[in-house]
């Protein structure tokens, strides 16, 4: 039987917003949590500025790499929430979904950047209240 839940992120790139979601969700949550991110059309690297501005909140990105989602992936998810993909977000029936409408950092210069960790942030910090995962 499933105890812990598990939160995948989906955006474009896999590049930024989701990867600043995923790590920000490890960090607050923990082994509390299983916690993937994916894109739609993932970039090559993630970008250099949200690690830099993870890192200084002491959370490492540094090492995680875009790739793409797939249909096991959103299957085994209990919440799904998107950031930006639109249509090319994968939808399947009694699937949680959250749709978070937040910047794509690709573009952003670094204080633009730290402003989405932070929006980013304050909705993880939600979404553990939701699932009951406060300590």
């Amino acid at each position: 039987m499933k105890t812990t839940p598990s939160v995948l992120f989906l955006c474009v790139h896999n590049a930024g917003r989701s990867q600043i979601a995923a790590g920000w969700l490890r960090h607050l949550a923990g082994d509390r949590v299983g916690v993937f991110s994916a894109g739609s059309e993932p970039a090559e690297m993630i970008n250099p500025n949200a690690v830099e501005v993870m890192a200084e909140k002491g959370i490492d990105i540094a090492d995680e790499t875009p790739r793409r989602w797939g249909d096991e992936m959103v299957r085994t998810a209990d919440v799904v929430v998107t950031m930006g993909c639109g249509d090319t977000c994968p939808v399947f029936p009694g699937k949680r979904y959250l749709d978070w409408e937040v910047a794509d950092p690709a573009g952003f210069g670094i204080d633009g950047v730290r402003e989405i960790r932070d929006e980013i942030e304050r909705r993880v910090r939600g979404l553990i209240e939701e699932l009951g995962l406060s300590r």
